[in-house]
């Protein structure tokens, strides 16, 4: 299989050098340049020719909504988008979607988040290509190409190491709170170390039981904070 050529685009250096840590992880995919700015990722599309763009929303110049509209508009070979980004405004999502976005990762999120959304991106890629050799598709070929974006549900088998007591335990501390939790906090509800709740937290995020974002104390330093979904 031919590597996928990815284009990674977020305006912070340090973030654009993780998603590519990820991908250099995955055989499947190569990373053929980075961009800090909208129009450089425009640039550079045109340039590297790249098979999938990770775009974020929030550049410098101009917004990661006006690159997607402008790849759609380009005249050039289709190129898939994956959204990465912290927006998660319901207008921004629906700009996104209606401007053709194929995936919607928002930030923060875990290595195995981010995996398991580029395993599901790939079997898109894979059915759209399977489907699109035929010159004439019937109503099942193009049942099949509309809906290969879909997304399957995600496993929730509990990961190697993880009991499903100690699952539940976590579970319910979250849920004793309207805010959230870190993974100290959870883990002292629980009766477990910080380190171990934190594996359980992971895995609530991973099947989407659970969303984690950026937490900030009276020192200013960032932490996560954990909530049920």
């Amino acid at each position: 299989m031919i590597p996928v050529r990815t284009l990674v685009v977020d305006d912070d250096f340090a973030v654009a050098a993780v998603h590519r840590a990820f991908l250099d992880a995955l055989p499947e995919f190569t990373v053929v340049g980075e961009a800090h700015h909208g129009m450089d990722a425009l640039r550079a599309v045109e340039e590297l020719h790249p098979d999938l763009v990770l775009l974020d929303i929030h550049l410098p110049d101009i917004s990661g909504l006006e690159v997607l509209a402008r790849l759609r508009a380009r005249s050039g070979p289709p190129v898939d988008v994956i959204a990465i980004t912290a927006a998660r405004e319901v207008e921004t999502v629906r700009q996104a979607m209606s401007r053709g976005v194929d995936h919607y990762l928002v930030k923060p999120f875990t290595r195995t988040s981010f995996l398991e959304r580029m395993n599901a991106y790939l079997a898109q890629r894979a059915e759209v290509l399977r489907v699109g050799r035929e010159p004439v598709l019937d109503q099942e070929a193009v049942d099949q190409l509309l809906s290969a974006g879909q997304r399957k549900p995600r496993s929730t088998a509990l990961p190697k190491g993880l009991s499903a007591v100690t699952l539940r335990l976590v579970t319910e501390a979250l849920r004793s709170t309207d805010g959230d939790m870190s993974a100290q906090e959870v883990g002292d509800s629980a009766g477990v170390s910080r380190v171990s709740a934190r594996r359980y937290l992971e895995h609530l995020v991973a099947i989407g039981k659970a969303e984690v974002q950026p937490r900030y104390g009276v020192s200013n330093r960032p932490a996560h904070g954990y909530r049920l979904v």
